[in-house]
């Protein structure tokens, strides 16, 4: 296959996949993965693709601010992270859920087992879902409703907060700026209930997809070292790789 016939199949893939890797696509056209990297720099220089730690992203990389909106995205995913993080949960621990569809689907499983545990959540959508077991204190913040996080934020949310001690927090993400290390949300308020429940946590847990590592966001909430562990599916190696380099755990 000639350059231009695998620079057009990388292009077709991005757009279908919305994220390649380069040890994938090293693979798939047999060619090393620095043939790919010269690959992707052309691409990305006549703006087909967007590079990213580790691939590429198609160039409209705006994620859905609507947390509804993105239930059904990379869910299968999400389901894996939710059974790795819910084998973490003991009895007669009170562990928090923030505002994140892989939450949901992790309180999905809690909703489902025989676990006495007790939950703290901004996020309606989770409260109702535990809300199905007499077995689980369900715990909400309230506070001032924000529409697009179908979630409670603001200054009321926080001093609920303040006082709660966590065994396990379980954070989700919109981005892991894999240049700076930060973590990354689109809201500010959002933002500020995942730094006070990492604060108060004796264990925090980034809950995160392979897809996050790169992905934008516009308010960093805390450094990846901020997390004892990141919860996530099979990743490409450069994700371990950077994970590694940073000193985090991965489950």
């Amino acid at each position: 296959m000639f350059a231009r016939e695998r620079q057009e199949s990388i292009v077709r893939l991005v757009n279908d996949e919305g994220r390649v890797a380069v040890a994938a696509l090293a693979k798939r056209f047999d060619v090393t993965e620095d043939c790919i990297r010269k690959d992707l720099k052309t691409l990305a220089e006549k703006g087909l693709l967007r590079r990213v730690y580790g691939g590429a992203m198609t160039v409209d990389t705006k994620q859905e601010r609507n947390i509804r909106k993105r239930v059904t995205t990379h869910a299968t995913e999400k389901r894996e992270i939710a059974r790795r993080a819910f084998d973490l949960i003991e009895d007669n621990e009170v562990i928090f859920l923030d505002t994140s569809t892989t939450n949901l689907a992790l309180a999905q499983l809690i909703a489902e087992s025989p676990l006495r545990i007790t939950v703290v959540s901004n996020m309606i959508d989770i409260l109702q879902v535990l809300g199905t077991n007499d077995g689980i204190m369900t715990v909400g913040t309230g506070g001032t409703i924000n529409i697009d996080q179908n979630a409670f934020l603001g200054a009321f949310a926080l001093n609920f907060l303040e006082p709660i001690r966590f065994d396990r927090a379980f954070i989700g993400a919109l981005g892991v700026d894999t240049g700076s290390g930060e973590v990354l949300t689109f809201e500010l308020e959002d933002g500020l209930v995942k730094q006070l429940a990492i604060k108060n946590s004796t264990r925090s847990y980034l809950m995160v997809d392979s897809h996050k590592f790169g992905a934008p966001g516009s308010f960093a909430f805390a450094k990846i070292e901020d997390f004892d562990a990141v919860v996530t599916n099979e990743a490409p190696t450069e994700v371990d790789r950077f994970l590694r380099q940073h000193q985090v755990d991965r489950v």
